[in-house]
């Protein structure tokens, strides 16, 4: 089965608490929170994205709510976080690769959805404010 997603942060899983559980499902795509874990999935696709990151789920709810942004500007901020962020992870001399552990398989040729751009997004919205990384094109 081919990821869409490698596993995010897995170093900062180190700073992980116990958080609150929580689950939601949708109709082709199952997302699952426990302990700040957030995974969806879709196999007739092959894809899967995983975020392991203390606080992100919180964190979440106070964002702008789904809808908010449009499909076509999520895809086009994830291309440009997902390109700065591979590049990071492939320099570990210059950016630590606790921060960046491995490289993120996104392919802006296939259509993931809107479940999955948006939490992308925000993940990388999330990480550049929690950890104070700037990514080009990110918000503050």
């Amino acid at each position: 089965m081919k990821y869409l997603l490698a596993i995010f942060a897995v170093a900062l899983m180190i700073y992980s608490c116990d958080s609150s559980k929580s689950a939601m499902k949708g109709d082709s795509e199952t997302a699952m929170a426990e302990n700040d874990t957030i995974r969806i999935a879709n196999d007739s696709l092959e894809y899967e994205i995983m975020i392991f990151e203390p606080g992100f789920t919180a964190w979440l709810v106070t964002q702008p709510p789904r809808g908010y942004y449009g499909l076509e500007y999520l895809e086009i901020k994830n291309r440009v976080f997902v390109t700065e962020y591979n590049q990071r992870a492939l320099n570990p001399q210059r950016y630590s690769n606790r921060l960046y552990p491995q490289e993120i398989d996104y392919d802006p040729t296939v259509d993931y959805g809107y479940e999955v751009n948006y939490l992308l997004y925000n993940y990388f919205v999330y990480f550049q404010n929690e950890y104070n990384q700037n990514f080009p094109g990110g918000r503050n």
